[in-house]
Parts: structure tokens; C-alpha cells; sequence
């Protein structure tokens, strides 16, 4: 499969800042999270893919395009939708897409049409011919969305494509995301952990300019792990050294009360009567047994604790 994204130990340094520090990754998904904390590097990460800020060390390529030697390239198959509006208010959705499409190397009359179907097919068809500056905040989203696809591109970059939505919008959204992926990449940069596991194959963690974790959710999924959290009373110890034989890797949680909480990652095979036999041969009450797969959110806070 073709690389989308390869990071050959990217360098960024901002003034006596170094904002990305030795970035080395390879990404193939049809759609690729981008998380972390802020001040993590997201933006200079994108801002560095676009041309916008040049590498001080390392590199970085788009389909085997290098950032550094073919930028026209990279701006015709990336398309970029940023997180702050950067409309020009007094000008029609139609207009304002058209111009976007030309910059983006497509002939005047190719621009033109091409803009009505990228605001027909975001759901601003019957509005393109409004002000930009009349827009609502889920309208802007919208007209942001549609000059990023206007010009055809292979990959589009959507920088915070969900913020300030309300609930309606937010899914209008997320289908959109959702429908786009089966015909073109994807980089999705969002704070909203919901959304990325929603609809994002794979997942790059930053923090502090670093790579801190990188994740391939669909073959997660495909593995299918199970996770079980039980609550006990009595040798939660004993029960754990037990469980640890059988292959499960169990860890401690927080408990009260006189009671032990303990999470465990079930080996293929494994059979849940296993965990009853061994809590019975031990006098070991089980209180509470809860069953779920490891979520977004518990590999984002693992990866922030290192």
C-alpha cells in the first residue's frame, strides 16, 4: 500500500524553539488522526506538510512527493481545510471557492464548475450565491470543506472540521468525513476524541513536539481485544497472580472500601468461566464485572503519561 504521509526525521525549529523534534512515521490509512495536547506540534506539523514553515531537519513527503523540493506538487494533491476562517466576508460562497479552485492550479471555467458541485455536495447549494460574510458558523464550516475539495485533491487536511458545532451539525459532519474517505485521504486534527475514533483508521500522538504513540486503530479492531474490569473483595493479589498465569495482563485501578478493582486484557481463547472458577477456588467475591475494548481515549492518556 502507498505511503500517504512519511516523516523522515522531521525537524522544525521556530527562532531558539524546536517545535518538532525527530518525527519518523510512515501513515497508509484512508484516514489518519492527529492528536495531542496544545503545544503538542499539530499546526507546525501541518503548517511544515504545506510548505508553510520549512524543516530544519529531516523531511517529509506526500505520496512520494518531498515537501521540500516539489511544493507545487504537494498543493496540487493536498487540500486544506484550516481551523480559522480566512474568508474574504463581501464575497459569494461561489465566487470565493472558484478563486480558491484557480489558486489551486485549475483553469477559470474548470474552477467555476467545480465550485458548484463542491458547494452542492456540502450541502450549500441553494446558499452559494449568499455573502461568505452572511454565513453561520456551521455554514463557514461548510464553505471551509468545500474550497478544501473543490480542486480534486488525493489527500485534504481538516484542521478542527467539527469546532462549534451543535449536535445536528456536528453529524452532518461527520458524514461528510465519512463519505469523502471512500474516495480520497484524509488527516483529521481534532480535539473531539469521538470523532477521530469515529471515523479514522489510523492515529499519530504528539506531545512536546514529540511522537509519543502511533496506533493502527482498524487492526486494533480487527484483534479484537478484550478488556474486563472486575471489582473484588478479598486476595485480589493472589487472584491476579492467578489470572497472570493463564496469560491474561492484568494491571491494578483505584479501589475503596475494602475493595480491589483490577483491569485485564483477556488472551485469544481465553474463557470468562476461567475468571469465576478462580475467584471461587480463592473465597474471592466478585462485586462488579464490567466487559469493553480499550476506547481513543484510554491510548490518548496512556500516551500523555509518557
Amino acid at each position: 500500500m502507498e505511503a500517504v504521509i512519511e516523516l523522515s526525521g522531521l525537524n522544525v525549529r521556530l527562532g531558539e524553539r524546536e517545535i518538532l523534534k525527530d518525527l519518523r512515521v510512515t501513515l497508509r490509512g484512508r484516514t489518519i488522526g492527529l492528536l495531542g495536547p496544545n503545544g503538542a506540534g499539530k499546526s507546525t506539523l501541518i503548517q511544515t506538510l504545506l510548505g508553510f514553515i520549512p524543516p530544519s531537519g529531516g523531511t517529509a513527503s506526500i505520496f512520494s512527493h518531498d515537501i521540500r523540493r516539489e511544493p507545487q506538487m504537494i498543493r496540487q494533491v493536498v487540500g486544506y481545510m484550516p481551523e480559522n476562517d480566512s474568508f474574504i466576508a463581501n464575497m459569494s460562497a461561489v465566487t470565493f471557492i472558484r478563486m480558491m479552485g484557480e489558486l489551486s492550479g485549475l483553469p477559470a471555467d474548470a474552477a467555476l464548475e467545480r465550485a458548484h458541485e463542491a458547494l452542492f455536495y456540502v450541502g450549500l447549494g441553494e446558499a452559494r450565491y449568499r455573502l461568505l460574510g452572511t454565513y453561520s458558523l456551521g455554514m463557514k464550516q461548510l464553505a471551509k470543506l468545500a474550497q478544501a475539495i473543490v480542486h480534486g485533491p488525493r489527500l485534504v487536511i481538516l484542521d478542527e472540521p467539527t469546532n462549534g458545532l451543535d449536535p445536528p451539525a456536528r453529524q452532518r459532519m461527520i458524514r461528510l468525513i465519512k463519505e469523502m474517505r471512500e474516495s480520497m485521504h484524509l488527516v483529521l486534527c481534532s480535539h473531539l476524541l469521538r470523532d477521530v475514533e469515529e471515523t479514522c483508521e489510523e492515529v499519530l500522538i504528539l506531545k512536546q513536539g514529540r511522537m509519543v504513540h502511533y496506533a493502527n486503530l482498524d487492526e486494533e479492531r480487527r484483534a479484537n481485544k478484550r478488556f474486563v474490569e472486575v471489582e473484588t473483595y478479598g486476595d485480589s493479589q493472589g487472584f491476579a497472580e492467578a489470572l497472570s498465569a493463564l496469560g491474561c495482563e492484568c494491571a491494578p485501578a483505584s479501589g475503596g472500601g475494602g475493595f480491589g478493582r483490577l483491569k485485564m486484557v483477556l488472551p485469544v481463547g481465553f474463557e470468562m468461566r476461567e475468571i469465576y472458577r478462580l475467584a471461587a477456588e480463592r473465597d474471592l467475591q466478585l462485586r462488579r464485572l464490567n466487559y469493553r475494548r480499550d476506547t481513543l481515549e484510554d491510548i490518548f492518556l496512556k500516551a500523555m503519561e509518557v
